[in-house]
């Protein structure tokens, strides 16, 4: 187990993942998010993980939760995560939280004998990703928090604004994109989103969409 790794670059990462597909999942950039682990191809998958580089590749299925098989047919990006937190909860499931290091693209899947899936994996399109607050002070920051207090109103949300305040682009940008309830495909989008500038945008432009179409329709952040 390797623990305080720092990636500074894409030769830095491995060029070989172990996948975690799921629907509706969304990871970013120095973001956290939390799983239960419970399939046994997966537990499979973080016992070698844990004993090795600690990394993930997030991914979704382009079938959703409907999609059939073993192997579903993948987006072809993802985001790798390291394992910073784990424990075993009972009933043969596991608790994990993932910290995202950096989106990759699906070069090819591996031959393996594994129960989970394996890819090869390339990074240079998202080089950016290792670099902290890389492209933020392009953000419109104002139509981003515009379009926030929108949805908040619309859906009677509750929202911690002194937070939000304090909160750097890139934090408010890459956590309102993996808390927004959108489905699969505005959330893949958000994922391969070329820089912060963009995904914000994109992100604008999904909740005016949602608002304009059902103004009345409770959604909730998550």
């Amino acid at each position: 187990m390797k623990l305080y790794r720092n990636y500074r670059r894409p030769s830095d990462m491995p060029g070989v993942l172990p996948l975690f597909p799921l629907d509706g999942a969304l990871l970013l950039p120095r973001r956290p998010i939390q799983l239960t682990v419970f399939e046994p191809r997966y537990l499979e998958m973080l016992d070698d993980a844990l004993s090795g580089e600690r990394l993930v590749g997030v991914i979704q299925p382009v079938a959703g939760e409907d999609a059939d098989g073993e192997s579903p047919v993948l987006f072809p990006v993802g985001c790798a995560g390291r394992i910073v937190q784990y424990a075993e909860i009972g009933d043969k499931r596991c608790f994990l939280t993932l910290m995202g290091v950096a989106r990759f693209r699906i070069a090819s899947e591996l031959a393996v004998t594994t129960r989970y899936r394996s890819v090869a994996v390339d990074y240079a399109d998202f080089a950016d990703d290792f670099t902290e607050g890389a492209g933020q002070t392009a953000v419109d920051r104002k139509a981003l928090v515009d379009a926030l207090r929108a949805f908040a109103e619309a859906n009677e949300v509750g929202v911690d604004w002194d937070d939000i305040e304090k909160a750097s682009n890139e934090t408010l940008v890459n956590a309102l994109a993996m808390m927004s309830p959108y489905g699969a495909r505005e959330k893949q989008a958000l994922l391969e989103a070329r820089d912060l500038k963009s995904r914000a945008e994109i992100l604008v432009a999904i909740s005016q969409v949602a608002l304009a179409r059902n103004p009345d329709a409770p959604q909730h952040l998550h």
